[in-house]
């Protein structure tokens, strides 16, 4: 968020202080429905990429064509495993379970919304990835050999080529960054206070779960602060994280699977065994991505 303003000339620590502001107003109003309406309210601008990507008027056989046959440039290096980690961490986390679940609670969902639920979760699934493609279109059309360090450099070296262009990327960036700092400092408050037995609702007022919300400020100021740290390197950082969640993700999916297979919790709804196969998939390609990192970057020469 604080890369995004600061391309309009908007000081970072000015950001840092009207986001949190903004975050800490969503939550401490006392209700789910709330919260969650302005949340999908931001989830519709990351839309935006979509006529970005129209804006830069990229070859859409080229597209189709490079977007439906993989490739991986320099071969199967300890860097390009870096990068398929990260794309993962960012997509699909481990924290994503926890918020799934305490979204289910708060919003009160009952056995007859399950199928709603699931709908829901398709919805959600399709646009993530219809709007990650747009947003690699838009990039890859203007920015292909240029060397980017971060998202909001590639907002500013979209500018000579598109004005507009660059200002939708610089929004959407703005956007992504403001839907991930409360999906994420959400699902933390959540995962903490049902661990220590705090009341952990957006449905209970500040008095009535003073740990939840302290745990939830708590995340914004820190990461505030880091933000703030002169020098920081904060794509790296970002980088890691995502790479570690793929890391880690695998053990929360296993214990996903065991829950979901326990006829004694789901009754009707244990998975079947075409669902244990997807699953199970899922998994052990994610184990195997870890491993291709972590070999390729003992061995660099290992496939090559």
């Amino acid at each position: 968020m604080t890369a995004a303003l600061g391309i309009f000339g908007f000081p970072h620590w000015a950001t840092v202080l009207i986001v949190t502001i903004l975050m800490g107003f969503m939550v401490i109003q006392g209700r789910y429905w709330t919260w969650e309406k302005i949340a999908l309210a931001f989830c519709i601008i990351n839309l935006i990429y979509i006529p970005a990507a129209f804006l830069v008027n990229p070859n859409w056989g080229e597209v189709l064509r490079i977007g439906l046959v993989p490739h991986f440039p320099g071969g199967l290096t300890g860097t390009m495993f870096f990068f398929l980690m990260a794309n993962v961490g960012t997509t699909i986390a481990p924290w994503m379970v926890f918020f799934q679940q305490s979204a289910v609670v708060d919003k009160n969902l009952k056995e007859k919304d399950i199928p709603w639920g699931q709908l829901d979760t398709a919805i959600g699934a399709f646009f993530t990835v219809l709007v990650a493609i747009f947003c690699i279109v838009v990039t890859a059309a203007v920015l292909y050999g240029v060397n980017i360090q971060s998202a909001a450099e590639a907002a500013v070296a979209l500018m000579p080529f598109s004005k507009y262009a660059g200002t939708l990327l610089a929004i959407g960036l703005f956007d992504a960054g403001f839907l991930g700092a409360i999906c994420i400092s959400l699902s933390s408050s959540w995962a903490v206070g049902e661990v220590f037995g705090w009341a952990h609702s957006l449905n209970n007022k500040v008095k009535e779960a003073p740990w939840f919300y302290a745990v939830y400020f708590g995340m914004l100021v820190s990461a505030g602060i880091v933000v703030l740290i002169p020098g920081a390197p904060l794509v790296t950082i970002t980088l890691f994280i995502q790479v570690a969640a793929t890391t880690l993700l695998p053990a929360a999916l296993v214990f996903l699977i065991l829950l979901l297979n326990s006829e004694e919790l789901m009754g009707k709804y244990k998975n079947s065994r075409i669902q244990n196969v997807i699953n199970f998939t899922i998994v052990i390609a994610l184990i195997l991505l870890a491993t291709g990192y972590s070999l390729t970057t003992l061995f660099p020469n290992w496939l090559h």
